[in-house]
């Protein structure tokens, strides 16, 4: 009778023991213990993206190197907030340990990153971020002043300082699309821009088709104009392939931020004299090591702290829990080809 009340107890507490383990992740806990893999969301802004799918090969690069780290890609197929809800839902009933997310939306997304975080789940937006409500840090490719800057400088060297010039974007609510056109138009108010004169601003969504359209209607609609701005790697691809079918290579130049080896052809055609981007390999790199710090407690992961980079080093969080990765780096028929044979 003894031998049986102690098996009978043995197996009780191993129920117990099982409905524990069931339970939702507390805030602040570890993830990963035991030995198991630390998961890891990546979710963009949308699949197919040239720029996200080098930011996954970062955020692989990372993970190898972190040992215990599983990448989970993911991402609707056409940039929604509607779409990114639907798959943050899903990762929660998942029970990742943390998401690193491109906002199609800043505030639309906060109420499920909320609840992501209120089942301890880490949540860092990069690129486009997120309110600050929804997530622990937001990690900013480079500086947006001189992301702001750097482009209407391309464009003015482009057109010799004088001329329309237009901005075409990716979606009207993508955060650091906004934070960077502001920046653009401040700056032309410079003395040094005096020549130059902002005729419209239209968004693509982020689709190739769309941007298209929209490039092709700025050049139709603006017989002077000189040069468009593209800070989307969608849109500057799509304005540069409406130049050349305009037949306008040489009357108008199309810059902003696009990937190498999407623009290696555009320069060689004449249509961008010089762009500019971060290297999206280090982006999904860096996101990835500043998740992993979150996820362990590291006692610097917080507002006025600073996380570890690996190989891209420290990243300072200012006290809004914003780090810059690096600033923009120029490409022009001088290293374009070496770099497109990278990203």
């Amino acid at each position: 009778m003894k031998r049986r009340k102690i098996i009978l107890a043995t197996v009780v507490a191993g129920l117990f023991a099982t409905v524990a383990g069931c339970g939702e992740k507390k805030a602040g806990a570890e993830g990963g213990a035991g030995g198991e893999k630390i998961r890891i969301a990546m979710v963009v802004k949308s699949l197919g993206n040239g720029f996200f799918d080098a930011a996954h090969a970062g955020a692989n690069d990372a993970a190898k190197e972190l040992k215990n780290v599983e990448i989970i890609y993911t991402g609707p197929t056409t940039p929604s907030a509607e779409g990114q809800i639907e798959i943050i839902n899903s990762l929660i009933s998942q029970k990742v340990d943390a998401i690193v997310i491109s906002a199609n939306d800043p505030n639309a997304l906060v109420p499920i990153t909320k609840k992501a975080m209120a089942r301890g789940i880490k949540v860092v937006s990069f690129d486009s971020g997120l309110a600050k409500d929804g997530r622990l840090m937001q990690l900013n490719p480079s500086n947006a002043q001189l992301i702001g800057e750097k482009q209407i400088q391309m464009a003015s060297d482009a057109i010799g300082g004088k001329g329309e010039i237009a901005i075409l974007s990716a979606s009207a609510q993508a955060t650091n699309q906004n934070i960077w056109i502001g920046i653009m138009k401040d700056t032309l108010t410079k003395p040094e821009y005096s020549g130059m004169k902002l005729v419209a601003t239209v968004y693509g969504d982020d689709q190739s088709d769309k941007s298209y359209r929209e490039a092709i209607g700025l050049l139709r609609s603006n017989p002077n104009l000189k040069a468009i701005i593209s800070p989307t790697t969608v849109g500057i691809n799509a304005a540069s392939k409406a130049v050349v079918d305009e037949k306008l290579v040489g009357k108008v130049f199309v810059t902003g931020l696009g990937l190498p080896s999407e623009m290696a052809g555009h320069v060689k055609s004449g249509a961008v004299r010089e762009f500019a981007i971060w290297n999206p390999i280090d982006l999904g790199y860096a996101v990835t090591y500043a998740a992993y710090d979150f996820v362990k407690a590291a006692p610097g992961a917080k507002a006025g702290g600073s996380v570890n980079a690996g190989r891209m080093g420290a990243i300072a969080i200012d006290a809004n829990g914003e780090g810059a990765m690096a600033a923009p780096f120029v490409y022009d028929k001088g290293n374009v080809d070496k770099f497109s044979k990278i990203f």
